[in-house]
């Protein structure tokens, strides 16, 4: 017999299935098994294989032109305080001179 597990927000065994949604009783917590999965396997890596995490320092690797416009950030650029997003653009940041940016994690690495 396959049991449900235990809600992640309050740990009740009470938990019961409503279509693919997975309902706590005690604390009305809504969750999916899928969803729970793979925020748990999602590990994002910069160039280098080191596993980031939000509110690290990466540093720009190649010259990057910024779509819409003629700008490009340089190569060595220093990025504080990132953040992981899921999507093909991977981490949130903001750029001194630029403002707001996504990137992908292949093109930095961690400081």
């Amino acid at each position: 017999m396959f049991t449900l597990p235990n809600c992640p927000k309050c740990s009740s065994e009470y938990t019961y299935e409503d279509g693919s949604m997975l309902i706590c009783p005690e604390c009305s917590h809504e969750w999916t098994l899928e969803a729970g999965n793979a925020e748990d396997e999602k590990v994002i890596k910069d160039a280098n294989g080191n596993v980031l995490n939000d509110g690290d320092t990466v540093t720009v690797i190649k010259d990057l032109k910024v779509k819409g416009s003629s700008l490009v950030v340089k190569m060595g650029t220093k990025v504080k305080n990132i953040r992981l997003v899921d999507g093909d653009h991977d981490i949130d940041c903001k750029i001194d001179g630029f403002g707001d940016m996504k990137l992908k994690s292949e093109f930095v690495k961690k400081a």
